[in-house]
């Protein structure tokens, strides 16, 4: 399943990437995947794993943080008041 933030997120990877002038094939080779992945992971088709993710930020030159940023918080909370409310229960 698809969701708003895979493909939001796809498409920092593919901003990033061009940015930086590498093809699918040179950022796919470093990370260990085939092409194919990286278009996928562009698209939104599929999700990147944390740990590629991780990976990825640093063949980038990015800190993780980058592929999240003005993303929408849940229910409009704020990240501190999700994580206090995540230790409380």
């Amino acid at each position: 399943m698809v969701t708003d933030i895979d493909i939001a997120i796809g498409k920092r990877l593919r901003r990033r990437r061009i940015q930086l002038g590498l093809s699918q094939h040179e950022v796919a080779s470093v990370v260990g995947v085939r092409f194919q992945q990286i278009q996928k992971y562009e698209c939104g088709g599929n999700r990147i794993a944390a740990s590629r993710l991780w990976l990825m930020a640093q063949v980038l030159d990015i800190p993780v943080s980058f592929f999240f940023e003005g993303l929408p918080l849940m229910n409009g909370a704020s990240a501190i008041t999700e994580t206090r409310v995540l230790h409380r229960a």
